[in-house]
């Protein structure tokens, strides 16, 4: 096995996964990136230098085919795996009574089927090295937004936090929910425009993320909600 500790994350080519992905690579760590774009991941390679410890995969986080694969080529390349983290997701930015629900199923399957399918695929590497799943939710996760569907799939995911982590505890697998507030990512390019106020940086998240993962063998921290001074719900 590697002495090298390898992180696998989905959603990995830009915004938030691609900043833990840079940090993570600066301490020393291997990682492999998952997301649909491969235009997106050979550009955040080249980026980089196309580093040897850097593994870039092409493919959906929502088939549960694509992230196994992901896995197993991960497996395959570095010999371990001993974190996970589900970044992939995405907003519609509409409502319940009067957006469109064509983008809705698509929405929902990679915020909330996304993160389950990684975690069913990864948990037997995991146990070997007593690793960590990371889930990527929000504030949006906590706090109730009229109508907002977005939001809806990111309380699913601060439930799967912990319901994964009382199945995986005793496995020797760590969880920690990241809910970030209003970060300046491409997750806004959708929307038209950034939200007023403070925003957060990706780099910021990512410094929550690798101190989560970081923690003392042994020590589980579970939930990290990170918001920019300013922003009050």
């Amino acid at each position: 096995m590697s002495e090298s500790k390898v992180a696998l994350i989905t959603g990995g080519g830009s915004g938030i996964g691609a900043a833990v992905a840079r940090r993570l690579l600066d301490g020393g760590w291997k990682v492999a990136v998952v997301g649909r774009g491969a235009q997106r991941l050979r550009d955040f390679a080249e980026g980089l230098g196309n580093p040897r410890e850097l593994l870039t995969i092409t493919g959906s986080a929502a088939e549960y085919g694509d992230v196994a694969a992901a896995v197993e080529q991960t497996l395959k390349t570095y010999g371990r795996l001993d974190t996970v983290v589900a970044n992939a997701g995405f907003a519609t930015h509409d409502s319940v009574a009067t957006g469109d629900p064509a983008g809705w199923t698509e929405m929902v399957l990679t915020n909330v089927l996304g993160p389950a399918l990684l975690i069913r695929a990864s948990v037997e590497a995991l146990k070997e090295t007593r690793g960590r799943i990371v889930l990527v939710g929000s504030v949006a996760g906590f706090v109730h937004t009229p109508g907002n569907i977005y939001g809806a799939t990111k309380w699913a995911v601060t439930g799967l936090a912990e319901n994964a982590r009382r199945e995986v505890t005793e496995l020797g697998i760590g969880v920690t929910l990241i809910a970030p507030g209003r970060v300046e990512t491409p997750f806004w390019d959708s929307y038209g425009s950034l939200p007023p106020g403070h925003l957060l940086t990706a780099d910021q998240i990512a410094e929550s993320v690798t101190w989560a993962i970081g923690q003392p063998e042994g020590v589980d921290v579970n939930t990290v909600v990170v918001r920019p001074l300013g922003q009050p719900n």
